[in-house]
């Protein structure tokens, strides 16, 4: 049996999970094509918006010509 205690406690470290999750994603850049596409649907642009492979494919070519400071 569940009290609302235990229940409160659950709902609070699903919450601190999810938080984790999104800050995580936002620092290693995976959440870099879910910003594209709402960038792409925020500035209503007419052609069909990448693939997420076309995206991430395009993404490392642009790094490769265009090298910026890294840690490796």
């Amino acid at each position: 049996m569940t009290t609302p205690s235990s229940s409160v406690w659950t709902a609070r470290l699903a919450r601190a999970v999810q938080i984790a999750r999104w800050y995580a994603r936002g620092v290693i850049g995976a959440d870099a094509y879910d910003r594209y596409l709402e960038h792409h649907q925020r500035s209503g642009c007419p052609a069909a918006p990448m693939t997420e492979r076309e995206f991430w494919r395009d993404k490392t070519d642009r790094q490769q010509r265009n090298p910026t400071s890294r840690c490796c």
